[in-house]
């Protein structure tokens, strides 16, 4: 009886193991997972993650690159989701360079913590590191189904290798795979140089940049427009929330506005080479 009961209560054990690192069934039990980080889901009426990574075609089987999740907002839900069927990589900023800033270093060490903190959600993700041209290989070529990048594209363009940039996401890609980019949207004809500054990238300048790269075009998503935002800020996209660099000064005016207008772009590495 007794060693009936053992066995009973090892199965009871091994199920519920199992249960709790089961990948969620779909992209949106991913997303309303109680798991998440609480200021993190607030940010989901701006983000709108359900709706954009469906336009950008995330399964839970494919190889998904994140091109510098910084503090894990997507990786909460692409890890988990894609831990049973698929492989996430997380490539973020070159910590390992002598280079490498403080900042950096803190940052991509807070970020190794965070998945260490959660093996069960976290302990399949493989780390890779980005940064032009000494860390360019954010996964083994032509093995990425998808690279995803949210809100960078300024900030590689403020480091001078945003070119680069979009020829390591193509390596990377296998032929017919997809590349998304979320970026804060400028008003057409806005220069480089005032995009450094501002934080805004015109639609037309990162669609050069891919197509220099090799990319064609697959279209764009509206889900993330925010026609509130009119782009002229003392300082830049980092004046709206969540940075509000202003801090209490007009917080309410930028609260109201809410993020930034951003375009989602999706582009497809051809499955021939030109």
């Amino acid at each position: 009886m007794i060693h009936q009961l053992l066995r009973c209560l090892a199965a009871a054990t091994f199920i519920a193991a199992n249960i709790a690192s089961a990948a969620p069934a779909t992209l949106a039990d991913a997303i309303a997972a109680p798991s998440r980080t609480p200021e993190f889901v607030q940010r989901d009426r701006y983000r709108h993650p359900l709706e954009t990574l469906s336009f950008f075609g995330l399964r839970a089987d494919m190889t998904v690159v994140e091109i510098w999740p910084g503090t894990g907002w997507y990786t909460e839900i692409l890890a988990p989701y894609l831990r049973d069927s698929g492989q996430y990589y997380a490539a973020t900023p070159a910590a390992s360079l002598p280079n490498a800033s403080d900042g950096t270093k803190k940052g991509v060490a807070s970020f190794r913590d965070k998945l260490a903190a959660k093996p069960d959600a976290y302990d399949k993700v493989h780390l890779s590191e980005f940064k032009p041209p000494e860390r360019v290989e954010i996964a083994p070529q032509s093995t990425a189904d998808l690279v995803l990048t949210f809100r960078n594209v300024h900030n590689w363009m403020a480091a001078e290798y945003e070119a680069d940039a979009f020829k390591a996401f193509y390596a990377a890609l296998k032929p017919g795979g997809v590349l998304g980019v979320v970026e804060h949207r400028a008003p057409a004809g806005q220069s480089r140089e005032e995009s450094k500054k501002n934080g805004y990238v015109t639609e037309a300048y990162i669609k050069a940049l891919a197509f220099g790269a090799g990319f064609e075009f697959a279209g764009s998503s509206p889900v993330n427009d925010n026609p509130r935002d009119t782009k002229d800020y003392p300082e830049g996209v980092w004046t709206l929330p969540p940075v509000l660099r202003l801090k209490d000064v007009d917080r309410d005016k930028y609260l109201a506005i809410g993020e930034s207008d951003r375009m989602t772009l999706k582009f497809v590495k051809p499955k021939v080479s030109r």
